[in-house]
């Protein structure tokens, strides 16, 4: 990504502001996601086709590992080791989704596509997140 496109997406020339925004961002819908799992667990696994068990303990780990990103956001320089451990659970998550998609889940439509929108999201913030991480690293 080209440091123009980064400016514009985090509406700041400071690759270092512009990497707690696109963690802040991250934490916001990852934790809006796990929230949402949580208190809807029954009405979404109906929609999604998925197993209301599942959607708890997703929504559990969600919730925390939220928490855990949003609090990496909130570090005036966040630690590089930190930002690259988000990136690649984001990635991995993707692995994950695509898989489950592939290998066990047999999700309503609905589940298949909100599944494949919520992977390219994650896949999405990984490459904002690394891209911001390259620019602050002299």
């Amino acid at each position: 990504m080209s440091q123009a496109l980064l400016t514009g997406l985090a509406r700041t020339s400071v690759p270092r502001t512009a990497l707690r925004r696109f963690l802040a961002l991250d934490a916001v819908v990852t934790g809006a996601n796990g929230i949402a799992y949580l208190a809807a667990s029954g009405p979404l696994a109906e929609l999604l086709g998925v197993g209301r068990t599942l959607l708890l303990g997703i929504g559990a780990f969600l919730t925390v590992y939220a928490a855990g990103v949003a609090w990496l956001a909130s570090r005036p320089r966040p630690a590089a080791l930190g930002v690259r451990a988000v990136i690649e659970a984001n990635l991995g998550w993707v692995v994950a989704s695509v898989a489950a998609l592939v290998l066990w889940l047999e999700p309503t439509v609905a589940g298949e596509v909100w599944t494949l929108l919520q992977a390219g999201t994650v896949a999405g913030f990984a490459a904002l997140q690394w891209a911001a991480l390259r620019a602050a690293t002299p």
